[in-house]
């Protein structure tokens, strides 16, 4: 785990060959939530 996690949530590590992992789970997480076809939040907002 880094050691600034709130800062590699917003960071999608632009320009590198990496993968930031909290980037990417914090947009999995967001796509998730927007999909409509997703039953467990589905109606939410």
């Amino acid at each position: 785990m880094s050691n600034n996690h709130k800062a590699n949530q917003s960071n999608a590590n632009k320009g590198t060959s990496g993968t930031n992992k909290a980037h990417k789970s914090v947009q999995n997480n967001r796509s998730n939530q927007l999909n409509p076809n997703n039953s467990l939040y589905k109606g939410k907002k």
